[in-house]
């Protein structure tokens, strides 16, 4: 099987999964993969391109019983966040302003989400960009 292309990030994933007869592959973008964020053109254009290269590869695997989805998560409290805001109340409102649900995403609630689509309840979602964003993209 030829894996050029846009295999070629799972590369060394895809054939493992083939031997064993499916798999489930989570690729990570953010919601920036799902929507334009003003000044920031080279982290959207990467993160839309994880999404994009997720669904080609979905639809290239589907019938391999190989699943590949992408989670998108929103402002989750990661030392990431704290560096962004240096731990200053003001700057911490600010990015909580920006999810509808009004607080920080929690590291673990993209792991249950990731837990999930990686289960046997999720086997008919693949090509999926997930959005675990408080909201966001629904504005």
């Amino acid at each position: 099987m030829d894996l050029k292309g846009t295999w070629l990030c799972m590369k060394y994933e895809i054939p493992e999964m083939l031997k064993q007869g499916k798999g489930v592959i989570i690729n990570c973008a953010s919601v920036a993969g799902l929507v334009g964020f003003e000044g920031l053109p080279a982290y959207v254009a990467s993160k839309h391109g994880v999404v994009g290269l997720t669904k080609t590869t979905a639809l290239e695997c589907a019938k391999l019983g190989i699943r590949v989805n992408v989670v998108c998560p929103g402002v989750i409290q990661t030392p990431m966040i704290d560096r962004l805001t240096h731990k200053k109340k003001e700057n911490i409102e600010q990015f909580q302003g920006l999810e509808p649900i009004g607080r920080f995403g929690l590291p673990e609630e993209i792991a249950n989400t990731v837990v999930w689509m990686c289960s046997d309840e999720a086997s008919f979602v693949t090509g999926h960009a997930m959005a675990v964003d408080g909201g966001f993209v629904a504005k």
